[in-house]
Formats: structure tokens, sequence, C-alpha cells
């Protein structure tokens, strides 16, 4: 089975092998932007625009909770190993970590300047990694909620000053940027 969130605000079940949804989970009120199975594949979560993350019991496709605490769009779901916590990560720039049975929010880590794309755990359950536009990775103790480390790469180009280069595309150019350089005009 595959799972697939969609901009009308729905979460298809799709049967792989013959190409054909199965059911269409309705509850969202904004785009669905992320989804993913729980390790034992009776319950899905999604996460969405209109700042929730549902669970759905996929044994009656229902959606057995609604996790409220977000002030922005989810970008990102995943469970622990053990599928007893929910991360999720956000536009408002925080990561959750959600008790499954009760549906209370454990923790909210901060510490992420910009919105958070991606939340992943570690095999042992132990350690959440996310990954956020603020060209950051946090390793964060589950138990605890601290930031054990943050992970950041230096960009290829970074400092490089291309003010005045000619020659290059527009795309070349704002490519470079993406990548650490700069301009006279990019820097005010």
């Amino acid at each position: 089975m595959l799972a697939s969130g969609s901009y009308d605000h729905t979460v298809r079940l799709w049967d792989i092998s013959k190409a054909q949804c199965l059911q269409v989970l309705r509850g969202h009120t904004n785009w669905v932007w992320t989804v993913a199975f729980s390790p034992d594949g009776q319950t899905l979560a999604s996460g969405s625009g209109d700042h929730t993350v549902k669970l759905w019991d996929l044994s009656s496709s229902q959606c057995c909770k609604t996790l409220q605490g977000h002030n922005s769009r989810v970008w990102s779901v995943a469970f622990n190993p053990q599928g007893k916590i929910l991360a999720s990560g956000s536009s408002d720039h925080t990561v959750k970590l959600w008790e499954l049975s009760s549906g209370q929010c454990l923790q909210t880590l901060q510490g992420h300047t910009n919105l958070v794309w991606s939340v992943a755990f570690s095999p042992d359950g132990q350690t959440l990694a996310s990954g956020s536009q603020d060209e950051t990775i946090k390793l964060w103790d589950v138990k605890t909620g601290k930031c054990l480390k943050t992970l950041r790469t230096q960009r290829p180009y970074e400092g490089m000053n291309i003010t005045g280069v000619k020659g290059l595309t527009h795309a070349q150019l704002s490519t470079l940027k993406v990548l650490g350089a700069s301009d006279s005009l990019s820097l005010g």
C-alpha cells in the first residue's frame, strides 16, 4: 500500500500492484504535505497546511486523532521505531513530539530559525534529526528535548563575490547565489 497527500485536502491510499486508488481520506482543510505509516502499518499520519496532524486508523479509514499545536503549515511527520511517538516539523520553525496514545504534545523543540522541512528518528528512537530551510540539521535527544548538535555544511561558493560578472545566464547567477555567492544587489 502507498499513501499520498494532495492539494485537494485529501489523503489517498493506493494499491501499488494495480495502480488503483483504494480509499480517499477526508478531514484536512488545506493541502496535505506529508504522510507516514506507523511501524506496524496500522496507523497513517498526515500533516497539512491547516496546521494539524491527523492520525488515521487504517482498518476503518477513519481519523482517530487530530494533533493541534503548530502555528503554521506542517511539512513533515515521522513515527519513532516503537510507534509510540510522532515527530512533526512545521513552518513555525518548531518540531513537536507527540505521544500517540493520548495525542498530547510531549515537547516542542525550538532552535531552527526557518521552516522545518524534514524529521527522522534514529534506528533506536533516542535521537531525532530535523532539517530546516535555515540550512542546518539539528540532532535532538528525544527524552530531554535538548539539541545535541547542529550540523551545517559550508556552501561551495560561500563568500564568492560575483558583482559585475559577465557571460552567465540569469539561471546560472541564481544558482551561484543559492550556493553561497553574493553580489552587491543581493546584499542590500
